[in-house]
């Protein structure tokens, strides 16, 4: 098992430049992570230059980037706007591999209310396989999750209900596209998140290890203070051998004491089983 972290606590910090990417870096490496994860918003320009300072700073604290985190609505209901988030996702896989990345997660979209769910299923499958073909070309996996919703969207994931999230799984079953398998998602569905995790083992890739306080909303807390068995879960993970990446999300807003806790959490109770 490899750990990393998404800030997520540190969002508006590290968006706004208040925290620099070094000082990040640095808490990584204070936390004992393998490497770091960074979200889209944190990315200020896509230039080389820019992009080479950026991979170079976090490279200097001897960190690396594991994932990309990106929010793509393909799910939405024009056509056009479909294509235009394909191509700000393809961009995104471009900038993932010029900063050493590994993963990009994705989502489905929006739970955009003109959308039938028929048609929002065949969008989604449809444009994250395309988007594949540019992540394989770059040497990029996607990771696609079972997702809630950000502070960026106006609605839910549309992929939120378990049912749906798992015809897109089957659907993008013969394409290279992982699992990032969110540990608190499930939760905030009012669905058991072993459960889900023991039908969707085979394709995890990547695991986000989030808590939340409550059942059908998301309310990040400390992770092993709220809902979320991650007893159960990382059971389930090595009896399948699971060797990849638990990138946290910590959300928690204890900053880096929240990141340097959750760190310690997960490592005694994976090396507790």
């Amino acid at each position: 098992m490899k750990l990393s972290c998404l800030p997520v606590s540190f969002f508006p910090e590290l968006i706004s430049g208040r925290m620099s990417i070094e000082e990040w870096a640095q808490i990584g490496v204070e936390a004992g992570l393998d490497a770091i994860d960074i979200g889209m918003l944190m990315i200020k320009a896509h230039t080389p230059v820019y992009l080479a300072d950026y991979r170079k700073k976090i490279e200097s604290s001897g960190m690396s980037v594991c994932m990309v985190t990106t929010y793509p609505d393909f799910s939405h209901p024009n056509q056009i706007e479909r294509e235009r988030q394909l191509e700000f996702l393809r961009s995104d896989i471009a900038v993932a591999s010029s900063l050493g990345a590994r993963y990009v997660r994705v989502t489905a979209g929006q739970a955009h209310p003109e959308t039938k769910i028929p048609d929002g299923i065949n969008w989604v499958i449809e444009n994250l396989k395309r988007a594949s073909e540019t992540a394989d070309k770059f040497g990029i996996k996607l990771v696609y999750e079972n997702h809630s919703k950000p502070g960026a969207w106006e609605y839910t994931d549309f992929s939120l209900p378990t049912d749906i999230f798992l015809q897109i799984v089957e659907g993008i079953e013969d394409s290279s596209i992982g699992i990032n398998f969110d540990t608190a998602n499930p939760i905030v569905y009012g669905d058991d998140p072993v459960d889900l995790l023991n039908r969707i083992i085979h394709r995890v890739t990547t695991v986000h290890a989030n808590d939340t306080s409550t059942s059908g909303t998301l309310n990040s807390v400390l992770l092993g203070t709220g809902l979320v068995p991650f007893k159960e879960i990382f059971e389930v993970l090595k009896k399948s051998e699971f060797d990849g990446w638990i990138c946290i999300e910590e959300a928690s807003n204890l900053g880096r004491d929240g990141i340097l806790k959750a760190s310690q959490f997960v490592r005694d109770m994976w090396s507790g089983l």
